[in-house]
């Protein structure tokens, strides 16, 4: 029976845990980009940490909005994948040991999301209805 009431709340909890990831990776692009929510300082927007930031902003900004969720969720996996293997594991095998837990974790739930979509509240919604009228 708790499964079942479980069941009932998959889309909306998917939905929602999609809206706060991408809030929460729109936030690291702003602070790369624009110096926003308590950033020192600002990255050279031609730079690998410019690029970071443009994906990280745009791409949370999509996913936050559930707008082309799949494959943005499958770049951004693969952009924090190599974020991980370029910046972290040189510093440790292991994201305990070298701090990439938050890249680990982000590649892991947006592969979650590029395999499952995007749940409710998503634009995609809208753009399935309309192709199928």
């Amino acid at each position: 029976m708790f499964e079942q009431h479980l069941a009932k709340l998959q889309a909306p909890i998917q939905g929602l845990a999609r809206i706060v990831v991408g809030l929460l990776f729109f936030s690291h692009g702003a602070q790369k980009l624009f110096g926003w929510f308590g950033a020192e300082g600002t990255v050279e927007l031609f730079s690998r940490m410019g690029v970071a930031g443009v994906l990280e902003f745009f791409g949370g900004a999509m996913i936050m909005l559930g707008l082309f969720t799949r494959p943005v969720a499958f770049i951004l996996s693969g952009q924090m994948a190599v974020a991980y293997f370029w910046i972290h594991q040189p510093r440790g095998l292991f994201p305990w040991d070298n701090g990439g837990e938050l890249a680990a974790l982000y590649s892991w739930v947006f592969l979650l999301f590029a395999t499952i979509g995007s749940g409710c509240f998503a634009l995609d919604s809208l753009l399935t209805r309309k192709n199928e009228d």
